[in-house]
């Protein structure tokens, strides 16, 4: 027990050394990454496996512990690549600038989130709603649109869902296949039923 004390007191005081402080946020940020990612994708595969995947549940099973990690892993990634680029133009040019973290970034997102599979494919398109949302809101802050009188939200709202219906029923095929089938499930399958179970009780009549 004194070993495994003496050995905390010296990670404290390593972690208290301010000329380690970047690498150490960077292996924190590792960390945090990991844990986040895992929150926030768990639970999403897992309704989303349940409800929409077919197979047997060691499949299942496995595309959610796939899934987590894969979610996992990019975070964690991303965010140590960020860190540590950050920190290296700070260094090389000896203060830090706003398009250290732009550029830092861009090259964390082509390594980290470049590939297009399906998790990359919903992060970046979650991110592309709130950049939009950040930039409008920045445009508003610095004068480049007018403060308008009314809330834009509600016209906002009217031209999303108006073009994501129009898409799933005549173009279904450009949207995300997870979108598609949260669509499918709203939208088509409710228009079939063939008695009282498959009406209230399931969606799809079981044989």
């Amino acid at each position: 027990m004194e070993m495994l004390a003496s050995a905390v007191r010296a990670l404290n005081l390593l972690l208290r050394q301010r000329r380690l402080h970047g690498a150490l946020a960077a292996v924190k940020g590792f960390r945090n990454g990991v844990v986040y990612g895992a929150k926030i994708r768990a639970p999403h595969a897992l309704v989303m496996t349940l409800l929409f995947k077919k197979g047997s549940l060691q499949d299942k099973l496995k595309a959610i512990a796939l899934a987590t990690y894969t979610h996992s892993r990019n975070l964690s990634l991303f965010v140590v690549t960020y860190k540590c680029l950050v920190g290296a133009q700070r260094w090389w040019q000896g203060k830090e600038g706003q398009l250290h973290s732009f550029l830092a970034a861009c090259v964390g997102g082509w390594l980290v989130f470049g590939d297009n599979n399906h998790i990359n494919s919903q992060i970046n398109m979650y991110l592309l709603s709130r950049v939009l949302f950040g930039l409008s809101r920045l445009a508003v802050e610095k004068g480049y649109l007018p403060v308008t009188k009314r809330d834009p939200f509600p016209l906002f709202a009217t031209l999303v869902w108006g073009l994501v219906l129009w898409l799933f029923e005549y173009h279904p095929h450009t949207l995300q296949p997870s979108l598609q089938s949260s669509m499918t499930y709203l939208y088509d399958d409710s228009n079939v039923w063939h008695d009282l179970s498959d009406f209230l009780v399931y969606n799809k009549k079981r044989t």
